[in-house]
């Protein structure tokens, strides 16, 4: 499995809310799962307060190789009956609607889930009672520069007697690691092409698509600024446009695909398409800066079929249309040179048999 990062610190573009909303998810399901209300909950979860903070709103640490340290989870019954839940670490990654997710219990983790070791695996919190449990935080001394994503949950188990299947519950706070070394921010436009709809009449322009799929291929976690554009020949008809809504923050390995919809392109016959985006990497100290663009192109077409079919047509009519009536002159001269010709027979044959009689 592809290793994942978070920056270490919070910035309204990488780390903009903490991990607080409880998951549903049923045996059967992935761990790409939906949130639910919170009502289904009576239990809430926060960070504890010691040396590293107060009133974090999620874990992020900054760590060489080989390092530890010690934090905690403070959990909080709200309800008015106890509360047995389970408390572990796992991974984060980033699902297809953009946001971070947590690894469900028992799916393996090699990341931050991995490294965060939670002694109190299950806690039980009385009514109206808050409870901290503590865990640790090991970095392998062989571990790779760069940023890691994961979080530390807590999960309650029920059974629901209508669907006949049990429901696990979970409220997590994500943990953001960066581990010191040699950052390697790097971010590639893969499988680019350019498509040409003209649309129910496309006889002059047509909206286009760029496709592509934004790869992370460095150690660092990484935004992007896109902007694209379509162009016909020697950079005729330039149109430009940009991705509706903004790629999420993509962790190390991770890919996200873009379909842009370009309108009112012309119909140019060939069409060049054009990608640039600008990565955006937050530093240690929670400092977003732009860097160098990456750009890619391709070349699709833009054939305006039902034009081309009517100018075919008209040539036809052109090239084809005066011999079609020379052709019909000629025939129905013949035609009527032939009716001539047997009147004419006809009237020499009435002719012979009048003077056969008088002779």
């Amino acid at each position: 499995m592809t290793r994942l990062s978070l920056p270490p610190r919070i910035t309204p573009l990488v780390l903009a809310v903490a991990l607080v909303a409880p998951v549903v998810l049923a045996p059967t399901l992935t761990s790409s799962a939906a949130f639910a209300a919170t009502d289904d909950v009576t239990w809430t979860v926060r960070t504890a307060s010691n040396a590293l903070g107060a009133d974090r709103t999620n874990y992020s640490y900054a760590l060489n190789p080989g390092a530890h340290l010690d934090d905690g989870i403070v959990v909080a019954n709200r309800g008015t009956e106890p509360v047995e839940l389970d408390v572990y670490a796992s991974d984060g990654y980033t699902t297809s609607t953009g946001a971070l997710d947590l690894r469900v219990a028992g799916e393996e983790s090699v990341g931050v889930g991995a490294w965060i070791t939670v002694p109190q695996r299950h806690v039980s919190v009385p009514a109206g009672e808050t409870v901290e449990v503590p865990f640790s935080v090991d970095v392998p001394a062989d571990a790779t520069p760069g940023d890691y994503a994961g979080g530390v949950v807590t999960s309650l188990t029920v059974a629901d007697a209508t669907a006949n299947v049990n429901v696990d519950r979970r409220l997590g706070i994500r943990a953001g690691l960066r581990v010191g070394g040699d950052l390697a921010p790097a971010l590639a436009i893969d499988d680019l092409r350019v498509d040409w709809d003209g649309g129910v009449v496309p006889f002059l322009v047509g909206d286009a698509t760029v496709h592509y799929r934004l790869h992370n291929t460095g150690n660092v976690a990484l935004a992007a600024d896109e902007a694209d554009a379509v162009t016909g020949p020697f950079g005729a008809g330039r149109v430009e446009a940009a991705p509706a809504d903004a790629a999420p923050v993509l962790l190390p390995g991770e890919s996200w695909q873009r379909d842009v919809r370009v309108p009112a392109v012309a119909a140019m016959g060939m069409l060049f398409a054009s990608a640039a985006v600008t990565p955006v990497v937050t530093d240690a100290a929670g400092t977003t800066s732009a860097l160098e663009p990456v750009a890619a192109s391709a070349v699709g077409w833009a054939v305006p079929w039902p034009l081309l079919l009517v100018i075919a047509l008209l040539v036809a009519a052109v090239v084809f249309g005066p011999r079609v009536l020379r052709a019909r002159r000629r025939r129905r001269q013949q035609a009527e040179d032939a009716r001539v010709e047997a009147a004419v027979q006809r009237t020499l044959a009435e002719q012979q048999r009048e003077d056969a009689l008088v002779d």
